[in-house]
């Protein structure tokens, strides 16, 4: 099974321990490494292989959905921006980067995509460390409407 179907599938048992909480077209879920605090993805449930493959209300939806993990990701880390990419080369199934970038980023970094930070040797999610930082985000979710609270 195809990563983005594992974890919704995960995410559907209650057995995906980075769920940030359900929305309307899929699940928020804080990416396995955080070099960036506050790195999430969007993903899709139903899961589908790309953007294209939805209705425009199913799109609309979904964007807005991306747009609104943002929004929550701003108000509980303090970025400067958020950057989004919807990318599927290597995963073949929709699903959407969100990465707060921060002031504090090296220089060589700041306007580079992260893609250029080394993933290997970046810090692993768990949620002792970053178990409050995931619950701020399902707060001003769940605050704006747009996360469902308690499915975490």
């Amino acid at each position: 099974m195809p990563l983005i179907s594992q974890r919704v599938a995960l995410a559907r048992t209650g057995a995906n321990d980075k769920v940030i909480c359900r929305m309307a077209s899929g699940w928020a879920v804080m990416g396995d490494v955080q070099f960036l605090p506050g790195y999430c993805l969007l993903l899709p449930d139903p899961v589908v292989a790309s953007l294209n493959d939805l209705d425009a209300e199913a799109r609309a939806t979904y964007l807005l959905d991306m747009a609104r993990i943002g929004d929550a990701v701003l108000q509980a880390t303090g970025a400067v921006r958020i950057n989004y990419e919807i990318l599927g080369n290597t995963e073949p199934e929709l699903h959407c980067h969100i990465f707060p970038r921060y002031a504090s980023e090296p220089e060589h970094n700041r306007k580079m995509p992260v893609w250029f930070y080394d993933w290997k040797t970046a810090i692993a999610y768990s949620e002792e460390t970053h178990g409050a930082l995931r619950s701020a985000i399902a707060e001003h979710l769940a605050a704006s409407g747009a996360g469902e609270p308690g499915l975490q």
